[in-house]
């Protein structure tokens, strides 16, 4: 049993004690990254950085926080299998999906890049509040759990709760935890999230009824991330028997692990870790963390290395070349078209007074107009189209149109999709879209041209719609709300991303239909029948709050 006396938990933890007398002291090391997001070309540094660090430090487990899918040119063309390979040269000891893991979830083909990223894996992937089981393209590598196998030995690309390895003579558990947020801002599809803390502390309880005393959580939570789905933080103090979370999906650098040594109420409890390594391969994470004999946490230390203080692992190098030229040649590729000023992309994050997740744009006007002519070649009766500000990522620049801009700026391989809404539904589509609004929020929806949208952001979250209007033979004309209208957007927000729960409840009751290209292409096909393109913020989306 752990022996985790209050008083004796904080003072170690504040550094008033040393160990017990007769405990026999052991320092468990540990290497860590998260949130790489398509970033392959980091890996490189990042090796180096980790050899350096294992001369430094010793032996240790490498473990990754998740959210390898999304974000670059590499993860476009490769999906996951150029990091995977790098991954597989650095001797990971574990991994944890991420929310953008669920990413490209296909409706009848499910998550084939994600299995194609675990059956190439030479390490096990963790997640005790995942489940796969109905999803049936991860059923060969389903892994027994660690309640039912206690000399478990975890195979490489397996799906595990958690499992128990050996380092240095000592039996570490490791499980994974991964955010429920995934059910609105990705496609899990038939994955399931379940509750992080419940399956938190029957893994604890699974471990210590084996004997196993030191128990790591490797977590895509966040560190102090949205309160109601949970956090790292709230994990350390909540959970008891917790000695170390290394976690990701907030994207926190941590300069040094932090300690956790009181719960929830204030009281003291027995410390517990928390490390993160800020995003994009930028950093490795090293921490050495000391227990006493029982299992308890006596003295953390760690920091984060700097992987551009660190030359290119020249292996790893020679991998990459291939995979950045082809990279380059898809990103250089030009689609034939000529912007005329350039389409920022702002955000209240970088300084802007408006925002893509807040406030109409010259940009998002014209996302929106090219998937309303993209569904109207379907059906001609599309009266609009939605696109949430959540999936525009980045600014295009003034000049030729390239290839790699375009999947920049839409990199999520999100496809088009046409639903049969009520007007009831449509309104409350907005209403929720401008719940947060002046303040940003991925349901924010750029709108296409057409349609007009007044609101009253003064008014309270579910009553700020003033009037919403679409085009119908030639005229503008109020939605009603007992009719039924084919609207257009992509499939994520179709499915209730982003929490847009009245277009899921469409999603549901089979009111939805994939029927087209992935959001870039339609972008690029709009421009290039454009010609040469000048667009602006024309008022379609006007808050009668502000002037």
């Amino acid at each position: 049993m752990r022996v985790t006396p209050h008083a004796l938990a904080l003072g170690v933890a504040l550094g008033l004690f040393g160990s017990s007398a007769t405990a026999a002291p052991y320092t468990l090391t540990l290497f860590h990254t998260n949130d790489l997001h398509g970033r392959t070309d980091s890996y490189p540094q990042l090796i180096s950085a980790l050899a350096d660090a294992r001369e430094r430090f010793g032996d240790g487990l490498l473990l990754d926080a998740g959210d390898i899918f999304s974000g670059t040119l590499y993860f476009n063309e490769y999906r996951g299998q150029d990091a995977v390979e790098f991954m597989n040269l650095m001797g990971y000891d574990a991994f944890v999906p991420g929310n953008h893991e669920f990413d490209l979830n296909e409706p009848e083909q499910g998550h084939q890049a994600l299995v194609a990223l675990f059956e190439a894996a030479d390490f096990p992937i963790l997640g005790a509040n995942l489940d796969f089981s109905a999803a049936p393209e991860f059923g060969e590598l389903l892994g027994d759990s660690i309640n039912g196998e206690p000399e478990l030995k975890p195979q490489p690309g397996h799906l595990y709760d958690g499992i128990v390895v050996e380092q240095d003579g000592e039996r570490i558990g490791i499980f994974g935890l991964s955010t429920q947020s995934s059910d609105t801002v990705s496609s899990p599809g038939n994955v399931t999230i379940g509750d992080y803390r419940e399956a938190a502390e029957a893994m604890v309880a699974a471990f210590e009824a084996q004997g196993v005393n030191k128990i790591v959580a490797l977590t895509h939570l966040g560190y102090d991330s949205d309160p109601a789905v949970g956090n790292d933080v709230l994990l350390a103090q909540h959970v008891e028997g917790i000695d170390v979370i290394i976690g990701g999906h907030s994207h926190t650098r941590l300069a040094s692990p932090v300690i956790m040594a009181e719960n929830d109420l204030g009281e003291a409890k027995a410390p517990t870790v928390i490390g993160q390594a800020n995003e994009y391969g930028k950093y490795l994470g090293v921490m050495q963390v000391t227990f006493d004999d029982d299992g308890v946490v006596t003295d953390a230390t760690g920091e984060l290395l700097a992987t551009e203080d660190f030359e290119p692992d020249a292996q790893a190098a020679a991998m990459l070349a291939p995979y950045t030229a082809r990279i380059e040649e898809v990103r250089d590729t030009q689609v034939g078209v000529h912007l005329v000023q350039a389409l920022p992309n702002p955000r209240h994050g970088k300084g802007d007074e408006t925002s893509v997740r807040a406030d109409e744009t010259a940009l998002g006007n014209l996302i929106a107009d090219g998937q309303l002519a993209a569904a109207r070649r379907v059906n001609p009766e599309t009266v609009l189209a939605l696109q949430n500000g959540g999936g525009i990522r980045e600014p295009v620049a003034a000049g030729e149109v390239t290839v790699g801009e375009l999947i920049a700026v839409q990199p999520f391989g999100n496809r088009l999709t046409l639903m049969d809404v009520t007007g009831a539904e449509l309104l409350e589509t907005f209403e929720i879209a401008l719940a947060n609004a002046p303040e940003e929020s991925g349901a924010f929806l750029q709108i296409s041209r057409g349609t007009e949208v007044e609101y009253d952001s003064r008014q309270p979250p579910g009553e700020r719609v003033v009037s919403l209007k679409v085009t119908e033979n030639g005229e503008l004309q109020a939605i009603d709300p007992a009719r039924t209208y084919t609207i257009a957007t992509n499939n994520f927000t179709a499915a209730g991303g982003d929490s847009h729960a009245a277009l899921e409840a469409a999603h549901d009751d089979d009111r939805s239909h994939i029927v087209g290209n992935t959001d870039w292409e339609m972008l690029r096909d709009y421009l290039v029948s454009s010609g040469e393109v000048a667009y602006q913020v024309e008022g379609r989306l006007k808050d009668i709050a502000r002037p």
